[in-house]
């Protein structure tokens, strides 16, 4: 596993490679040993995995706050996707910036977006797939999220948006006084 540093603090990309012979394909999809500096002792306690059907469909841009916040292994593990965070800890050096990737399968990268930035993604190839590893379990009264579309933001989605949840559509911009997440 090779760790990429990104534009934006504690977030990185994690690169494994795959094994191909006759019979297919195999790849390590996560190593506690390897990637304990960026875990640094947390434990994964929730896998989710999502299906999205259309390119252009956007998911997010969510968040949990405290208590509940949550760091976030991401991978793609069919199509491709554009994966997005953006930094919303108070007081940091790329406080509302944003940082994008592109996953796929064939590329082996998986983000890890620690606690304190929001995540979405938009789907580049139809039928695409992701699974996610938390370190928090999913608290509705903890959940926050960011409008995909705000101009705060300007995140240069690649496609034109297509389908976008009732819940993603309805988010609110970031309020002007808005100073960050507290972990």
């Amino acid at each position: 596993m090779d760790i990429l540093r990104t534009p934006l603090n504690d977030v990185v990309v994690v690169k494994t490679s795959q094994t191909t012979d006759a019979r297919g394909a195999f790849a390590r999809l996560f190593c506690e040993e390897s990637l304990k500096p960026h875990v640094q002792g947390r434990r994964i306690v929730q896998i989710n995995f999502s299906h999205t059907r259309q390119a252009g469909a956007i998911r997010g841009l969510h968040y949990q706050t405290a208590p509940y916040a949550e760091m976030k292994l991401i991978r793609c593990i069919r199509g491709k996707v554009w994966d997005v965070v953006v930094d919303l800890r108070k007081d940091s050096g790329t406080f509302l910036h944003w940082h994008a990737e592109e996953l796929t399968p064939s590329n082996g990268h998986m983000l890890i977006v620690p606690e304190g930035f929001a995540h979405g993604f938009q789907v580049l190839e139809p039928a695409s797939e992701m699974l996610y590893l938390h370190t928090a379990p999913y608290m509705p009264s903890a959940e926050g999220g960011l409008a995909y579309n705000d101009p705060r933001l300007a995140i240069d989605w690649p496609l034109p948006p297509t389908d976008i949840s009732t819940a993603d559509r309805q988010r609110s911009t970031i309020p002007p006084d808005f100073t960050g997440l507290s972990l």
